[in-house]
């Protein structure tokens, strides 16, 4: 989902003011008694987007490389240590930059497209600190690195095995809003399928459709309930919270059928397995989430992070993660042996530079 739609989904708000820096962020007290003066410049922040750090997306992985980033370096949650700063809404992120720079945080994380020109302001307004773009561009700024991913190539792999796994040979995908970056995950996942397809002389029908939206589970529930009355077995999203109605309409068909008949969702982001826990109508624990298309923004904040805290901090610098760094990924999840050998092939193509992979998908 931190591509766009990773960063504009749900949640609760909470108010920040200047005298509740260590409170803002859940509403609980922090901690951070730990940390000492001396740690204020290996100091990290985040500002995550109304989606919160709980978002099972982008600021949840995010957040799981500063905790690490803090467990490598004996740093705690907290003043001259590591937090995160929630927005409400956009019209947030601007004040939340503040805060974090004015409470010491040396190194400061927006995650997602959205937060570009709060990020860009923020880093113009102080030129001495650091500050992180993820899943987006800013240029000529010397004190802010830009972070991006290759999600079209584990997408590809994710459309490799959906192509090998299916029984009816009819495959859905679920997008959120049209936009470069969910148009990776579209065009790696169609080529994927297209390809096996044709590897295996299989007539596969991919069904595709937008939701308009990142944050309309009913929408999601809709179209996966029309792609499954289509005969879809399988369907992946890349629509952030809009995707929880596929996991909703997914486990209402599942509990009136055996686990042997189930039909399978793929998730995004991170892996989404715990999403599809069931029980069957012959009574037995089940799961129908088939893999996930991971998109590491954790292995990113910890090796910015990292860099930072080695004095080379990577201002002006554009990094981008894909299969080659484990930066993108799919989960092992219920593939066979079988699909998962297939994929892995795919993988060492991918990196070898046999196999291209586009960012668009074909008009």
């Amino acid at each position: 989902m931190s591509i766009k739609f990773k960063k504009i989904w749900s949640t609760a708000a909470l108010v920040f003011t200047a005298g509740l820096v260590l409170t803002a962020c859940s509403g609980k007290k922090q901690g951070g008694s730990g940390n000492t003066g001396d740690s204020a410049k290996h100091s990290i922040a985040l500002v995550t987007t109304a989606a919160g750090v709980n978002d099972n997306s982008f600021n949840q992985s995010a957040w799981n490389g500063f905790k690490a980033y803090g467990k490598q370096h004996n740093l705690q949650r907290g003043k001259n240590g590591y937090q995160y700063f929630q927005s409400s809404s956009d019209a947030d992120f601007v004040p939340n930059f503040d805060q974090a720079s004015k409470a010491g945080y040396q190194t400061i994380f927006g995650i997602g497209y959205n937060l570009k020109d709060a990020v860009s302001a923020a880093a113009k307004k102080n030129p001495k600190k650091n500050y992180v773009i993820v899943d987006e561009v800013i240029n000529g700024q010397k004190n802010v690195a830009s972070a991006n991913f290759k999600s079209e190539q584990a997408a590809y792999l994710a459309g490799v095995v959906a192509a090998a796994e299916t029984k009816t040979n009819v495959i859905g995908f679920i997008g959120g809003v049209h936009g470069n970056i969910i148009d990776l995950f579209d065009a790696g996942f169609t080529k994927g399928v297209n390809d096996e397809a044709k590897r295996l002389h299989k007539k596969v029908t991919l069904l595709n459709q937008y939701a308009g939206s990142f944050t309309s589970a009913d929408k999601g529930k809709a179209i996966a309930q029309s792609m499954y009355a289509k005969k879809a077995d399988i369907i992946f999203h890349a629509s952030g919270s809009t995707g929880d109605g596929l996991f909703q309409e997914a486990k209402s068909i599942n509990q009136n059928r055996p686990a042997s008949k189930r039909v399978w969702a793929i998730g995004v982001d991170v892996d989404q397995s715990y999403l599809g826990n069931y029980k069957s109508k012959d009574g037995k624990k089940a799961n129908f989430v088939l893999t996930s298309v991971i998109t590491g923004v954790n292995i990113a904040t910890q090796d910015i992070a990292n860099r930072a805290y080695n004095g080379k901090f990577p201002g002006g610098q554009h990094l981008v993660y894909g299969l080659k760094t484990n930066g993108v990924s799919i989960k092992r999840g219920q593939i066979t042996p079988a699909a998962w050998k297939i994929a892995q092939e795919a993988r060492s193509q991918i990196i070898a530079g046999s196999i291209k992979v586009p960012i668009h998908p074909a008009e």
